[in-house]
Order: structure tokens, then sequence, then C-alpha cells
């Protein structure tokens, strides 16, 4: 895996957020208790003359990361390719829960963590989101981690996670892949990881690239939600009604009356950052999650000279329908040109 500008912390500290290594490229964090990480890419922190805003990105690319403590639990499934277990790993001193398909054969496998899209928490059930993905990436080889994220499932519970705009998710998927390179596993290749987000969760792909750079080596959005986090409570919780939205504009102010942080928020704000390459696949008939949204982020990508691609699919809806298959030929060839 190529760990391009992070720096390795030491196992067993207790930290808080990103990704690691000391030295060049391919170093990687050592198989002990507790795997951690920078996410600034630097290396001993020095003083910031302008503090950034707890709730915001730049926190979290200051902040420390631990992952560690992949559990397999009970078996859920077994096919002739894989089994898939229930999982828990600890992503900063929470216990996310999950579950993992892990193929027959004879390892080490590369890993992929999911990040699956918006379902309520009080109807969602482990593992859940991506269904098709997770059955299809593990025939084909890859053991794959679909985070419940915090306050879902079995995970532990973070009140302020939706005032603070869901950014925990960005956390606990920066654990998974932690506690995936931790795991000492002979069925896990830890130096080979990829991310694949859904909707919502293609948000928290974009978020992670530019808070843990090095982290994976590759990720994949499927018709993501905004790249600005106003966009998305003006799309879908504010028409609802969303009680949330009040208490968000009480807690940090509105677009208008605080503009410093919602840049903050944005990772539109941070793409310098950004080492992986990008796929993104988005249907031109998606209703939930406009087109234009995928548009925008690719050309501010690509306009920061990173490596992204943009698809689209014609026709398609937000779950993709007949063009599913085909979008996921397209993502395995480029998860195996950065993975394999």
């Amino acid at each position: 895996m190529r760990l391009r500008g992070i720096a390795c912390a030491a196992a067993g500290v207790l930290l808080a957020l990103a990704t690691g290594c000391t030295g060049g490229a391919g170093d990687a964090v050592p198989a002990t208790s507790t795997a951690s990480a920078r996410a600034d890419g630097a290396g001993p922190r020095t003083a910031s003359p302008t503090p950034a805003d707890p709730v915001s990105l730049q926190a979290l690319m200051r902040r420390d990361h631990t992952g560690s403590g992949l559990r397999l639990g009970t078996v859920l499934d077994r096919t002739s390719a894989y089994t898939r277990y229930a999982v828990t790993y600890e992503a900063n001193g929470l216990t996310i829960s999950g579950i993992m398909n892990i193929p027959e054969g004879e390892g080490p496998f590369p890993a992929l963590v999911l990040a699956h899209g918006y379902i309520d928490p009080d109807v969602y059930f482990s593992g859940q989101g991506m269904p098709r993905e997770q059955d299809r990436l593990a025939r084909r080889g890859y053991v794959v981690l679909h985070t419940d994220y915090r306050n879902h499932a079995r995970s532990d519970k973070d009140p302020d996670n939706d005032v603070n705009l869901r950014l925990g998710y960005t956390e606990d998927v920066i654990g998974a892949a932690l506690a995936l390179r931790d795991a000492g596993r002979p069925e896990i290749d830890g130096d080979r990881i990829g991310l694949f987000g859904r909707s919502m969760g293609g948000g928290v792909v974009y978020n992670t690239l530019v808070v843990a750079p090095g982290l994976f080596d590759a990720a994949v959005a499927y018709a993501p939600v905004s790249a600005r986090p106003e966009e998305n409570i003006d799309h879908f919780q504010r028409p609802d009604g969303d009680p949330v939205v009040a208490e968000i504009e009480a807690e940090h102010g509105t677009p208008e009356a605080n503009p410093a942080f919602w840049r903050g928020v944005t990772p539109l704000s941070h793409l310098d950052r950004v080492t992986e390459p990008l796929l993104i696949q988005h249907g031109t008939a998606d209703d939930t999650c406009p087109p234009a949204w995928s548009r925008e982020a690719a050309a501010a990508f690509a306009k920061a000279g990173k490596d992204v691609e943009l698809r689209s699919l014609p026709g398609e809806g937000h779950t993709f329908g007949a063009k599913w298959a085909s979008s996921m030929d397209v993502t395995e060839a480029f998860l195996a040109r950065h993975l394999r």
C-alpha cells in the first residue's frame, strides 16, 4: 500500500483520528495492539496560531486516530465463495459493529471498507447497506468490511453526531482501515485497502480522502451526496422539517452568518491534501442526489490536479438498476489497477 506523507504513532497511545507511516512510500503501521496515525501528513505537531473549530475537517486532520481490535463474531452465512461474519472494531474509543465477508481460498486478500448511505438508525440492521456490492466483491476475492457507523446496529452511541454534521462517520471509516491493518489475520492484506461509499457514504469518502491522505489506495463513490453539507441539509433535511437543522444552526450558525464554519466542513476546501485516485459513478436520472453534485465534485478534484474519473450512467436512478453490473465491472477494473 502506498502510505504517502503520513506519520506513524506508537501503539497503545490513546489517540483520536487519521492515518500513519514513518518514512517513505510503502511503510506500514506495525501490527500492534492499537494502530494509530496522524492525519495532517506531518511529523511532530506544532502550535497553530489559528485553532480549527472542533467541528471541522481541519480539526480531524490535526487529531490522531486509533483503529484496532477487529473481532470476528457469529458466522452469519457460508457460501462456496466466502464466509460472512458479524464483527466489531474500535475506532477512537468507540466500539463499531459491522459485517465482514472473507473469501475462501488462500490469502492474504486485498480489503475494502464499505461506507453505506443514509438509513434511519432506528430501523437499520447490521450490514444492511450495499448488499449487492458486499456479495460481488467478496466473490471477486476482496475481504469486505461493511461498517455500521456509530449510532447504528450494535455500535456505540454518539449523541452529538447529527448536530456535528455526522463527521463521526468519517472517523469510523478511518478506524475501520486502521483496524484492518492492525488485525494480523492471514486472510487480510493490510497493505492493500480500498474505500467504497454510496450516497451519504460517498460524502464520507470525500471527507476521508482529505482527512487521511495515504490511508487507502483508491476510493470509489456511487451516487454521492453533495460535497457541501449545507446543500445536503437544504435538499434532504430542511424540506422534511427535521428539527436537527435548527440545532445545527443554533450551534454552528447559518452559512450566511458563519461562512468560515461551513468552509471548514466541506472537503472541497482541502483537495490539495488528496493523494488517492477516485472513481465516481452517478446515474443521469438520479432524483435523490442530483448528478450535478458529482459533476461539481469531479471538476473540483480535477482542477486541484487530482486523479479523478466521473462515469455517468445514462437513465439510471439513485440505486442503479440495469447498469449496476456494468458499473461494477468498471469499479472492479479500477480497484484491480490500484489494489492488485
